[in-house]
């Protein structure tokens, strides 16, 4: 069916009109196949960088200024220079390990920048083009898996949690974080400096894990403002989609009451029309939203990972004329919003972040030992103090050694 043939499609001009409830039951409605991710999956950019016209999400991308799609363009490319750089560090030996989001990053920018200052965002441990859309440094990333950092950056200032290492855990810490808005009453009251929504990020992998569907549960039931963000990028670790679900992901929503998505997530336009209008939807007090963004992991797991032990090289090299930058970037020049001088510039800005990345990273010191015992409990505690003497009498019997 095409989307001139489905019923009661409204026209572009009609869309500002829709409600966000309407609007995503008008985004749910079949479209064409498009690649692997089958005819459901919701797409604004080919892999060749050409528009696909859609009556319901037009009128959100025409709402964006050249200057902030140019700045899209600026965040995949410099959030991929960082992951390479750290990729580099981890195997230089000065970073202890990395999660790498390359072929991932327009489902992280295009969700993140679609995220108001008052939303509160909720990560996996991979979500480094997200932090870099919440205003965090990426070094902050980098101390965390340095392991120099308790945590790496204050949650509250940029609104965006700790990464989360334990799979799926953080979309219960979002759940319950959703429902504390709802009953603070920032949800539905139609101020849009005060209504809030929750974004909790997950992958595929994490939707085998019973925290996952826990948190389907509760928001269903609660109505919470919260949007699940799941990166369906094909393999969780080792493991491909198939051996874990037998229906699509974005399917799963309908058995806890509330509406699932898929969309193309090496587009950067549709998932951020796709997450703007999911985000109205929660915070306007209408409930969760499940968006499951189709993408692919370029690279391993993390740099402890060898993924041509269980992936084809062919599989790999199909992503690749999926790219999300180029396919951006292609567009962007095609209706004359960049030019050449914009993205030389971009290029050269990476180069220089890429250095401040670097140097920054080996000038972090290193914290003294004793400081993993100091944020265990809020007072004083014997068996605190104790292992803290013995970590000491240890050392100290290495240098006695040598006197």
């Amino acid at each position: 069916m095409s989307e001139t043939d489905a019923p009661g499609l409204p026209e572009p001009q009609d869309l500002r009109a829709v409600s966000a409830s309407e609007g995503l039951e008008l985004l749910m409605a079949p479209q064409r196949a498009v690649h692997d991710g089958g005819p459901e999956m919701i797409q604004l950019l080919t892999p060749e960088g050409q528009r696909v016209p859609s009556s319901r999400l037009d009128a959100i991308v025409d709402e964006l200024t050249d200057e902030e799609l140019r700045g899209f363009y600026r965040d995949l490319v410099l959030i991929r220079r960082v992951d390479a750089e750290a990729t580099a560090l981890q195997r230089q030996g000065e970073l202890g390990i990395w999660a790498s989001l390359l072929g991932q990053e327009a489902a992280q920018v295009g969700s993140g920048r679609a995220l108001r200052p008052q939303d509160y965002a909720f990560p996996t441990y991979r979500e480094h083009g997200v932090a870099w859309c919440r205003g965090l440094d990426p070094l902050n990333l980098l101390g965390l898996f340095r392991g120099v950092t308790h945590g790496g950056w204050d949650p509250n200032e940029h609104n965006f949690h700790l990464y989360t290492i334990v799979i799926g855990a953080q979309t219960l810490h979002a759940t319950g974080y959703a429902m504390g808005v709802a009953k603070d009453g920032d949800v539905g009251t139609g101020d849009p400096d005060r209504d809030m929504a929750v974004i909790a990020y997950f992958g595929d992998g994490a939707t085998s894990q019973g925290d996952v569907s826990e948190s389907f549960g509760f928001a269903g039931v609660h109505n919470a403002p919260i949007v699940f963000f799941c990166q369906n990028n094909q393999w969780a670790i080792s493991e491909p989609n198939y051996r874990q679900t037998r229906v699509p992901l974005y399917k799963r929503a309908s058995g806890f009451g509330f509406p699932g998505l898929r969309v193309d997530g090496n587009d950067v336009l549709a998932v951020y029309a796709v997450t703007h209008l999911a985000l109205d939807h929660a915070r306007s007090g209408q409930g969760p939203v499940l968006v499951e963004a189709f993408t692919y992991r370029m690279g391993a797991h993390t740099t402890s990972d060898d993924p041509t032990k269980y992936r084809v090289s062919a599989e790999v090299e199909v992503w690749k004329h999926r790219d999300p930058i180029l396919r951006f970037k292609a567009w962007l020049a095609h209706e004359g919003k960049a030019d050449g001088e914009f993205f030389d510039q971009v290029d050269r800005e990476a180069e220089q972040l890429a250095t401040r990345v670097r140097e920054g990273c080996l000038a972090m010191p290193d914290p003294a030992g004793t400081e993993m015992f100091d944020h265990v409990y809020v007072e004083p505690h014997p068996l605190i103090d104790k292992e803290r003497a013995e970590f000491l009498a240890y050392h100290a019997s290495f240098e006695e050694a040598h006197s």
